[in-house]
């Protein structure tokens, strides 16, 4: 008989990469090394996996069940373009590296409006792509794979960078839904051990 071996999250409480990770593994009933030093990454035994991403799908071949994914095959799509543009289009080019660069090197008050600049343009693309589909969730009245890239880019957008949500009422209202998840408060930065002693060094 196989043993199951223990998963072990690498994260960061503010990473919304790692939020999106902590927010699967909460849905999947579970409680941080990555070649390139970025987290999250996930050690499950002897087995490494880097990258939010990766770490997903593998969490979703390894424990089917709820699925993240829809078994019909538009909606699978949907769901994999709208997490591709969050992890894409979006949050490469507001993590932390990315904004201390554009402080650096062209100034401190640039920093927001250029944020606040790329989530917008990304927001548009997923407010078309999202209307037509959406239901209680981005793509139904099921959480999958678009909710687990969405919720956490939403909370960090509107909370951390102030995006002004009145352009997007798909996804404020998808917004609201997610707050009222208890996998999604769970994941939530402030409610990491982590998060603690960051905010206090």
């Amino acid at each position: 008989m196989a043993t199951e071996s223990k998963l072990k999250l690498y994260s960061h409480w503010i990473s919304s990469c790692s939020f999106r990770v902590r927010f699967a593994l909460n849905l999947k009933e579970f409680l941080k090394l990555n070649p390139i030093g970025f987290v999250p990454v996930l050690v499950d035994g002897d087995s490494v996996i880097a990258d939010s991403f990766a770490i997903i799908m593998y969490l979703e071949d390894k424990y089917p069940h709820p699925p993240l994914l829809p078994h019909d095959i538009l909606k699978r799509a949907i769901n994999f373009q709208a997490a591709t543009i969050v992890s894409s289009s979006i949050q490469p080019f507001q993590n932390y590296t990315v904004v201390k660069y554009i402080e650096e090197k062209i100034g401190p008050d640039e920093k927001l409006p250029w944020t606040q600049r790329v989530i917008g343009k990304g927001f548009t693309a997923l407010e078309k792509l999202l209307k037509k589909h959406a239901g209680r969730y981005a793509t139904g009245d099921e959480i999958f794979l678009a909710d687990l890239f969405l919720a956490p880019q939403l909370d960090t957008a509107i909370r951390r960078f102030s995006v002004e949500m009145k352009e997007f009422p798909t996804l404020s209202r998808l917004h609201e839904a997610y707050n009222e998840i208890p996998e999604f408060r769970e994941a939530l930065p402030e409610n990491q051990p982590d998060a603690v002693h960051e905010l206090n060094q």
